[in-house]
């Protein structure tokens, strides 16, 4: 009888020695079975549990030391996890050390992460979107292990390629680089684990063959429901909580949210009218409703081909720009920083065009993704220390980046993603030094038109979870 023997193959795992073996698919080129790296654990529980015997040379973990808190930290600064971190936690190590952890941001993800390390006590990697948050987990990490020679955090992405027991990569490196590495980690961190379900970076988890995986994000649903991949890739929703049961405990800031509907200005109105008009026709004509998910990305798909579809298009878009980029709005947003004068305020908007609009009419900061890193550093440590009062962005601060903290948020326009949503509350809701005081969430929406429709798609899965009393 053949000796059953398991091996990676960049990315796969081969299985020789067995006529089957669920997980994978017979290579005819190698003449043996293959399956990919994630199954590993899957197959070496289908082989335990069939009592047959096997030779396992699929894992070639970076050699680590005892990855330990540093014993020299001040009490100050020593990881004491909150009830809902030990719970998560506890939650995450009961499933086998495997699944997502959901929690608003602000509410100390990255420390659960730490101490998942911690008790894996192996090589770890730690998967990110941006260069930013690699620097920032790089310094969290280093400030807990980095505590002798023995341990050092390596880096992929932003020109470094370091590769050490503890490492922080960018979702783009661990793409590419996941065939040659995807055995050399015991744990695999995901954070801002939505981005995972996306088409490629899938691949990451795939070419895997890490036992114990975590997942973290403030909002784990995905536009395109790719989200409910994620239990396959790195394991289920192990333990959530709504930034209401957090703020009620004292854990997130107290917060309110307030929608206030402004009129747009009579040529503006006549000017959307007309737009919408010439979209709704076109409806008619092209014989298409929106009543059912997926309308739009229909239209969108006929106006390749059709000239009236392509017509509509461009005139919901129109339509939609105007009532977005209303100049009652910035009369609005006036006012809203002078009832708010000496509150810490963020302004979100849709495009970059309206953050400029908004930076040269109120001589507020911008940060937009053109932004120098000079220019974020300065805009974000003037917000900090107190220098400004303001800062207006369009998307770049919706993750990624560490923002000091805010006490109050204006979306002055925004998408109808419920994930956009919840990131911006969660800018404003880091404990206040008052445990009373409230962060206040303001939407300024054009009366009238189709922007409080997106309004209240937004808020949707956010108002759901609280009405069915999701913990």
């Amino acid at each position: 009888m053949l000796k059953i023997t398991l091996k990676y193959d960049s990315g796969t795992i081969l299985i020789s020695g067995i006529s089957h073996i669920p997980f994978s698919t017979f290579d005819s080129r190698s003449g043996v079975f293959r399956a990919q790296a994630l199954y590993y654990q899957n197959i070496i529980d289908y082989l335990t549990q069939s009592e047959l015997s096997y030779e396992d040379r699929v894992l070639d973990l970076i050699p680590s030391p005892q990855i330990l808190m540093n014993p020299n930290l001040t009490h100050h600064n020593r990881i004491f996890l909150r009830d809902y971190q030990t719970h998560a936690l506890s939650s995450w190590d009961k499933a086998n050390k495997r699944g997502c952890i959901v929690l608003p941001t602000g509410s100390g993800k990255t420390v659960i992460g730490v101490k998942a390390i911690e008790k894996v006590n192996a090589s770890s990697l730690v998967v990110v979107p941006t260069i930013d948050l690699m620097d920032q987990w790089t310094s969290v990490l280093t400030k807990f292990f980095s505590h002798s020679e023995a341990i050092k955090i390596g880096n992929l992405g932003g020109g470094s390629d370091d590769i050490q027991a503890i490492t922080v990569s960018t979702y783009d490196s661990a793409y590419l680089r996941a065939s040659h590495v995807g055995n050399r980690f015991a744990l695999v961190i995901f954070d801002e684990v939505h981005h995972l379900a996306a088409p490629g970076y899938r691949s990451i988890a795939e070419q895997f063959a890490s036992p114990f995986r975590l997942g973290l994000t403030a909002t784990i649903e995905r536009e395109d429901d790719l989200h409910k991949d994620l239990p396959r890739l790195v394991g289920g929703v192990v333990y959530e909580a709504h930034p209401r049961d957090l703020a009620k405990n004292r854990h997130l800031a107290l917060y309110e949210i307030e929608r206030r509907e402004v009129n747009m200005l009579p040529e503006e109105i006549e000017e959307y009218n007309k737009w919408i008009g010439i979209y709704r026709i076109g409806l008619k004509r092209v014989g298409l409703r929106m009543a059912y998910a997926g309308a739009f990305q229909r239209l969108i798909m006929m106006s390749g081909r059709n000239k009236v579809a392509r017509e509509a298009v461009l005139a919901r878009g129109r339509a939609i720009d105007i009532a977005l980029n209303s100049r009652s709005k910035l009369e609005e947003l006036r006012k809203i920083l002078g009832e708010n004068q000496g509150r810490k305020t963020i302004i979100f908007t849709q495009h970059n065009k309206l953050v400029y609009d908004i930076s040269d009419k109120f001589l507020i900061p911008f940060i937009t993704h053109k932004s120098s890193k000079y220019e974020r550093q300065d805009a974000l440590s003037g917000f900090k220390d107190g220098r400004y009062k303001a800062i207006v962005t369009s998307k770049v601060l919706d993750e990624g980046v560490d923002v000091p903290d805010a006490e109050v948020g204006i979306i002055v326009s925004g998408t109808g993603s419920s994930r956009e949503f919840i990131q911006r509350l969660g800018r404003l809701l880091r404990p206040k030094a008052d445990s009373n005081t409230k962060a206040t969430l303001i939407e300024i929406i054009s009366a009238g038109t189709r922007e409080i429709g997106t309004s209240i798609k937004r808020k949707r899965a956010f108002f759901k979870d609280i009405n069915n009393g999701n913990k």
